[in-house]
């Protein structure tokens, strides 16, 4: 094969900036040692505190809310476009606050059985309402090889109506004010409140992840107790699950993004036998192949979401391959949007102008333009298949619905079925 590649240079210095860098910091000060002396020292020792000092402060406690304590306030909207109060809750004698998201895989494995406690619960005066806490500015795309969406409010929407959730749905990640006053570790984490709406269990739902490991109901128990106007038998537990994304880890995805972008750019000269055997799936892995060409305005407009499908998953046994249909000539241009789209996957060009039999190659009945975009399993099974744009929510929960899950048993079943 061919190849043409396309490396991102490195920054170059900013001379107006460089002027500003902490080694040409200037004082007034002047001494016998040379100009200067006391004001350099002095700043090499005080960079790194002030350095140190800037990394505690984002990186700043947030206590969890103590037994006993009464309920802060929130008003918070909803996916259901409502704005919802601690108030609207007041004639439940038991309200249950579930902080929770969409990304985590945790988080996920316990939807069902939030569900179910709310259904279990809402005939005797019990009100479940559950919290996302994340900013999604500081969750990164490696962080996302488990979900088919982020932790936004519009994603939100998508995740309570795909699910069928059962209970309000409340999004807190842009100022996360609710989430400093109950200090959510993780997600899930549980916090349950009597009548006067004070705090009488805080924690997990239970003691396993895997539904079929439980052995301890803890947040059943709290409720029980509370509504029998007993002792809650263990007032505080351990919480896992994924960290709570406050907004100062957006330094993260910002390195993250940079990083991507970094990324060298390829292209690869491809014949039609090299289209035979890639529709074969020789990698061992769920293969994405998108067919798509520059003049092609939906190949363009989805180009962008695939590439975002490719980054969420490629830590896993995942791949992805962009073909070009473009003609071997226009190698030039279609670098030139390979590299305005950061596309640093694998990338394939039209090794010849007989279209018909490059399309003949991969597919005998891929008969239409493009886009075309198949999703192959390891022993070559068509899992997906598009000829035109692809709803891409439907690609990504095929996708998680087929990815192995040796690492976390259960949640490729979580994604195979509703």
């Amino acid at each position: 094969m061919l190849r043409a590649t396309a490396k991102i240079p490195p920054n170059r210095r900013n001379p107006a900036a460089s002027r500003f860098a902490p080694d040409r910091i200037i004082f007034s000060g002047r001494d016998s040692r040379g100009p200067n002396f006391y004001d350099e020292v002095f700043m090499r020792r005080l960079l790194p505190l002030l350095f140190l000092s800037l990394l505690a402060w984002g990186d700043e406690p947030h206590p969890t809310l103590a037994i006993g304590s009464s309920a802060p306030d929130f008003s918070l909207p909803g996916t259901d476009g409502k704005i919802h109060k601690l108030s609207d809750y007041s004639a439940s004698k038991v309200l249950v606050i579930v902080f929770t998201c969409n990304h985590c895989p945790t988080a996920q494995l316990y939807e069902g059985r939030i569900k179910k406690l709310a259904d279990d619960y809402n005939s005797k005066s019990v009100a479940l309402v559950a919290i996302e806490p994340n900013n999604p500015n500081a969750i990164r795309l490696d962080e996302l090889g488990y979900t088919d969406v982020s932790d936004s409010l519009a994603e939100m929407k998508i995740r309570a109506a795909y699910r069928h959730f059962n209970f309000p749905y409340l999004y807190d990640g842009d100022t996360q004010s609710v989430a400093r006053a109950y200090g959510p570790k993780a997600t899930p984490h549980v916090f349950i409140f009597d009548q006067e709406r004070k705090l009488r269990y805080e924690g997990h739902v239970d003691n396993n992840q895997r539904e079929s490991l439980v052995k301890t109901q803890d947040a059943r128990n709290a409720i029980n107790a509370i509504l029998a106007g007993s002792p809650v038998p263990v007032e505080h537990t351990r919480v896992f699950g994924c960290s709570t994304k406050w907004m100062s880890k957006e330094a993260g995805r910002l390195d993250e993004l940079k990083k991507i972008e970094a990324e060298p750019v390829t292209l690869d000269v491809a014949s039609a036998a090299d289209l035979t055997k890639l529709r074969s799936n020789p990698t061992g892995k769920i293969l994405l192949v998108n067919f798509w060409a520059t003049w092609c305005g939906p190949c363009v407009h989805e180009f962008p979401d695939l590439e975002t499908t490719w980054r969420m998953y490629r830590l896993r046994d995942f791949d992805m391959v962009m073909v070009s249909a473009n003609m071997p000539d226009e190698r030039s241009g279609v670098m030139k949007m390979l590299e305005k789209l950061h596309a640093s996957g694998r990338n394939l060009l039209f090794g010849s102008t007989d279209t018909d039999a490059m399309q003949e190659a991969f597919d005998p009945k891929w008969e239409s333009g493009v886009p075309y975009t198949v999703l192959i399993s390891p022993d070559g099974k068509i899992l997906y298949q598009e000829q035109g744009e692809v709803d891409v929510l439907k690609l990504r929960r095929t996708i998680l619905g087929n990815l192995p899950d040796p690492d976390y048993i259960g949640h490729r079943g979580y994604w195979a079925t509703r």
